[in-house]
């Protein structure tokens, strides 16, 4: 065999290989590395670049290699698995940074992080202000986290209390110009009922390049042609406004009657529907 091609089967021998044991190792070596993972990875590259180019007799070494590494790098994954020592002597344990608004200085130099450094962690996370933060953690991976103080947080409508619709999965419905029935089947939705919303918008589903249903039921397209502006279903803050019509209308009647079993009736029914609008005020009212 000619060694130019002697070294692209190879090549394609090692690629199939690293493949197949690169799953085996997990998502983890793709994402969020670990020191030793980190370690295992230019290893494991290396060995198959020497099975690829190497063209003497003893190239079926780099595959035994190649497996005893994935088989270590198995053995220290199971035993981090399994002893939280194992884990901090193998990895680097987390480390915090800020306490409850001051910089702790000893633990930056023992990270060899520096000043400016931690200013750039904390403005990739929007913190502009070290005051502000309570606690900053650099975890094993070397990744920033920050907690800010409580009267920094930004408020939530649990703060507020205010109730909001649960929320599920946006499920892309049409991709490509074509109808996608699984995700439709799973929020119990036909394909009469996507084509009746897109004629709503004066669409065809040829036109579509994405669709997405979100938890409350709404289609939002982004079309081929980039250039068209797509009319925003106005279904729910009619219903809103309807509702709301409704209810001025009863504490009117409630006003202007002077019968008193009518005026009790009508204040009634306005407050039990006011009530109504309050709960459904997240589902219903425009953003």
């Amino acid at each position: 065999m000619p060694e130019w091609l002697e070294v692209i089967v190879r090549t394609i021998f090692a690629v199939v290989v690293l493949f197949f044991l690169t799953k085996l190792l997990g998502k983890r070596q793709v994402s969020q590395l670990s020191f030793f993972e980190y370690i295992t990875g230019i290893t494991i590259g290396s060995v198959a670049a020497y099975i690829s180019l190497d063209t003497d007799k003893t190239w079926h070494l780099g595959i035994i290699a190649l497996i005893v590494w994935v088989a270590f790098s198995l053995g220290i994954e199971y035993l981090q698995i399994k002893s939280k020592k194992a884990r901090d002597f193998i990895d680097f344990k987390s480390s915090v940074l800020i306490k409850d608004g001051k910089i702790m200085e000893d633990t930056l130099r023992k990270e060899k992080l520096t000043t400016d450094e931690l200013l750039e962690e904390l403005r990739k996370k929007d913190v502009f202000t070290v005051a502000n933060v309570e606690f900053a953690i650099m975890e094993s991976d070397g990744a920033v986290n920050v907690l800010l103080k409580k009267e920094n947080q930004p408020l939530t409508p649990k703060d507020l209390g205010i109730k909001v619709a649960p929320e599920k999965e946006t499920q892309a419905v049409i991709m490509d110009g074509k109808i996608l029935d699984e995700p439709l089947d799973t929020l119990n939705l036909s394909r009469s009922w996507l084509k009746g919303e897109l004629e709503k918008q004066g669409l065809t589903v040829e036109n579509v390049f994405l669709g997405q249903v979100d938890s409350y039921g709404e289609l939002t397209v982004d079309l081929y042609a980039d250039k068209v502006q797509v009319p925003q279903p106005q279904d729910k803050p009619q219903l809103y406004a309807l509702l709301k019509k409704c209810e001025a209308d009863l504490e009117l009647f409630s006003l202007s009657t002077s019968n008193q079993e009518a005026k009790q009736m009508y204040g009634d029914s306005s407050a039990r529907l006011q009530k109504l609008l309050q709960e459904l005020k997240p589902y219903i009212q425009a953003n």
